[in-house]
């Protein structure tokens, strides 16, 4: 019992401390989108070489007090809660990046309460050795952007033929529309939802820009 406890406890922060300075390998969701028949395109780049206007889209998509909290937006999962209440059928997740980031990078993808309790464990994990620069570098080169493509480089060149670091706003602000449905929606073909989305996403980076929201991330 000491035993599972001790490799339970020490094996997480082992694996977080490899990985804040090792690129992950492939995820759990990869392996999975691979036995699935949707093949891989990974091409992992520094987070200094990701264009600005995705990092803000992204934030502002996504979660917008990415700098400010400390793994978990307390006031966002209680809305979260109580607009789920009220509309169960449609369920509105309250997840930080941190926590998507732990979710994508070291545990599989279906939900449980197991994963629910080991992503808190390891959100806590990355945000105490990692710290936010590493994190928003992770996610932005592990979360999937279409059938089998995954991180922000493999997304700007399959869908525009630019590079991660020469994304223009609207292009940022379209991949950050889509992360929530990348298998259904096309950030170089947007539908009406999609451009009116993604219109949103670039006012909300504009405000994070302005309200430096991304300073933790951009130096």
């Amino acid at each position: 019992m000491i035993l599972v406890l001790v490799f339970g406890l020490v094996g997480p922060v082992a694996i977080v401390a490899v990985y804040r300075f090792v690129p992950p390998p492939m995820t759990w969701l990869m392996i999975e989108r691979m036995v699935q028949g949707h093949g891989f395109d990974r091409r992992w780049v520094p987070l200094n070489r990701i264009s600005p206007q995705l990092v803000r889209s992204v934030i502002g998509a996504e979660d917008a007090r990415f700098c400010e909290h400390h793994g978990f937006d307390w006031g966002a999962m209680q809305k979260a809660m109580a607009h789920n209440e009220e509309r169960p059928g449609k369920i509105r997740g309250g997840s930080t990046i941190s926590q998507q980031t732990a979710k994508n990078v070291f545990l599989w993808p279906h939900r449980d309460y197991v994963r629910k309790g080991l992503e808190a464990w390891f959100t806590v994990l990355i945000e105490a050795i990692w710290g936010k620069p590493r994190i928003l570098e992770v996610y932005l080169n592990s979360i999937e952007w279409g059938p089998g493509v995954y991180g922000a480089e493999a997304a700007a060149q399959v869908n525009f033929h630019e590079s991660a670091a020469q994304l223009n706003p609207a292009q940022a602000a379209r991949l950050a529309a889509i992360i929530p449905k990348p298998l259904a929606w096309k950030a170089s073909k947007p539908g009406p939802y999609i451009q009116k989305r993604g219109g949103h996403i670039a006012a909300a980076a504009g405000a994070i820009r302005r309200d430096g929201l991304a300073d933790c991330v951009l130096r």
